[in-house]
This record gives structure tokens, sequence and C-alpha cells, in this order.
């Protein structure tokens, strides 16, 4: 596991509790980290959503300065599965 999903993992669990869906991050060289209804670990399972990013991207999604919609339509954040589930987890990081 990489330092980048190490401190990921910390910054994302600060902001997420608990999620009722599955959802997985990947960034791109760095790994994956998984958020659910236990929290947020590094982790690399089936989810209902995947979103990829670059960890420039994600870093940006983390700490504010980058919207994950904006980053959607720009195509620097690419997403597999549930739409839905991808917007409820926005919700959580805005």
């Amino acid at each position: 596991m990489s330092e980048v999903v190490t401190k990921a993992v910390q910054k994302l669990g600060e902001k997420i509790d608990s999620f009722d869906s599955v959802a997985k991050f990947v960034i791109t060289g760095e790994g994956a980290i998984m958020i659910d209804e236990d929290g947020v670990r590094a982790g690399d399972e089936d989810a209902e959503v995947t979103l990829t990013a670059s960890r420039e991207t994600f870093e940006g999604i983390l700490n504010g300065d980058v919207n994950p919609a904006t980053a959607f339509v720009m195509g620097k954040l690419k997403i597999d599965g549930s739409m839905g589930v991808a917007m409820q987890l926005g919700q959580k990081l805005s």
C-alpha cells in the first residue's frame, strides 16, 4: 500500500464515518480505497461504484480544490457503476 493511499484513508475517514453503499476509489498508480458501512480502508474489492482518478485529481477532490462533478465532466474522474451511489459519495465529501 502506498503512502498516498494511507494518507487518503485517514483523510477520508475524517469526512466519512460510514456509508450505506459500497464504493471504491482507485488512485491511478497508487492503489484503491474501499468506503462502506464499516468506514474507510485500503482495499480492492467489488463495489457498487468505482471512481478512478489520478493522484492530483483525487487530492484536489479531498481538499476541496476540485469539484467531483467538474472532474467527471472534464474526464479527470471516471465512474464505473451506480451514478446514484457516486452522487451520494459526492455529498459526503462536500
